[in-house]
């Protein structure tokens, strides 16, 4: 029975078997699911749809290279146009001066500033030196400032600011005008209103005579407009005095506290007197 026993149990032909079924059913499967591959129709499109994919990747690549080249060659092209065009309108008479415009003006000849001008015939507009053209404009004596403008395609604006009197002095050969900066710009006489300035030694460079200038400025314009400044009479730099055309004296002392003097003076001129004193604001008399 031991030996019987044994056969029966002996496991080897099922295993054989089941090896063999499994072995044969491994290889049906992979037959079965090679042969799918070549006729699977969602299989074919997706090949398809890859290589339209490549061919538009490929075409794209074309594309944008021909377009890159095409843009390098027109901003080369523009870049060449744009040199030349510069150097037709910097050499040539093409932007040439054809018109110059001069504003400001009152007491000086636009005659005078278009010599001074001398702006060169057929000189490109972007060759001129405006700098060059406005310093030769400042040296005419009544000229305080000005500036020269490039107005394309062909125009030269000039814009004068003139000086005008705020003081003069009689001297042996004539009255000297002084502008608010004490430049002794002319000698002629002077305008209606100008006050006439008294001190020892007037002049421009004079200490006294710019202190007294520096008054005028600080005057408030109702009295210098209304009231009416007939004389500046200036003994020192500390010692200055406005007579009124209307007789009546201003002592206004010197430059300092000036906003200080010109705030009061107004009011004080209300009150009756002949001489007002502001020479300390914060003490003012009236006699």
């Amino acid at each position: 029975m031991g030996s019987g026993g044994g056969e029966l149990e002996r496991p080897v032909p099922a295993v054989d078997d089941a090896y063999d079924t499994a072995a044969a059913d491994s290889g049906t499967r992979g037959t079965d699911s090679a042969e799918p591959a070549t006729d699977d129709p969602g299989s074919a499109e997706r090949a398809a749809a890859r290589r339209a994919r490549l061919r538009r990747g490929r075409e794209s690549r074309i594309a944008i290279a021909w377009r890159s080249r095409g843009v390098r060659i027109g901003l080369l092209a523009g870049v060449v146009a744009l040199i030349a065009l510069g150097l037709v309108a910097w050499f040539t008479p093409m932007l040439s001066v054809r018109t110059v415009e001069v504003d400001g003006l009152a007491a000086v000849p636009e005659e005078q500033v278009r010599q001074a001008l001398q702006v060169p015939d057929g000189l490109s507009i972007l060759r001129l030196d405006t700098d060059t053209l406005a310093e030769q404009v400042s040296r005419l004596p009544k000229v305080r400032s000005v500036r020269v403008q490039r107005v394309f395609p062909s125009t030269v604006r000039v814009t004068v600011t003139e000086r005008t009197p705020v003081l003069y002095f009689d001297s042996p050969d004539g009255a000297h005008l002084l502008d608010c900066d004490s430049v002794e710009f002319a000698i002629e006489p002077p305008g209606l209103g100008v006050p006439k300035l008294v001190t020892e030694h007037p002049g421009g460079t004079d200490p006294v005579t710019k202190a007294a200038v520096a008054v005028m400025a600080a005057i408030p314009i109702p009295l210098r407009d209304q009231v009416g400044v007939g004389a500046v009479v200036a003994r020192s730099v500390s010692d200055i005095a406005l007579e009124l055309r209307d007789g009546r004296t201003v002592l206004w002392g010197g430059t300092v506290d000036s906003s200080r003097k010109a705030a009061v003076v107004g009011p004080l001129l209300s009150q009756p007197g002949k001489v007002f004193d502001v020479s300390s604001p914060n003490l003012v008399t009236v006699k």
